[in-house]
């Protein structure tokens, strides 16, 4: 009888390439299922781009901790410790001097469509937390070559 590992692993190498890395490879394949030209995205609200780009980033955090195999309880904690609003503005913070001028403005749209912030938050953890999904959810839409970039910019560690 196969242990769970060799069950998920059979007949996978599990090698990372280092051209192309396994997460980039797995997020490409969830590129947008329709192309939107960039006048409908720019239509798009920035709360509409934040709530994409939350659901991309923690696709990429989730992908990031899949490997090595490891109990759902743990990956859940990796998980939740990146996705925290902290964590996000400080992600945010590290790649503003990388960031183009028309991301710039994306990031700007986010911080001030932020609000409802949840009471623990300090309102601009909230407001950084918010640019960076709405940039992430921005460049998902249009340069998905250019999300890649930044999201490898990311300190994110394995543990």
């Amino acid at each position: 009888m196969k242990s769970q590992e060799e069950e998920l692993l059979d007949g996978q190498d599990v090698t990372p390439k280092q051209s192309l890395s396994w997460t980039q490879a797995l997020l490409a394949t969830a590129a947008p299922f329709q192309q939107i030209s960039l006048s409908q995205v720019e239509k798009i609200s920035p709360t509409a781009l934040a709530y994409l780009g939350d659901a991309i980033y923690e696709l990429y955090v989730r992908m990031f901790y899949l490997l090595p195999l490891q109990r759902s309880g743990i990956y859940h904690r990796l998980v939740v410790e990146q996705v925290r609003a902290e964590t996000q503005a400080l992600h945010l913070r590290s790649l503003i001097p990388f960031l183009k001028d028309t991301e710039l403005e994306i990031v700007r749209r986010g911080r001030n469509a932020a609000t409802g912030r949840p009471k623990r938050l300090n309102p601009e953890i909230y407001q950084q937390a918010t640019s960076l999904e709405t940039l992430i959810g921005y460049l998902y839409l249009t340069d998905y070559q250019r999300l890649n970039e930044l999201l490898q910019m990311l300190h994110v560690e394995k543990e």
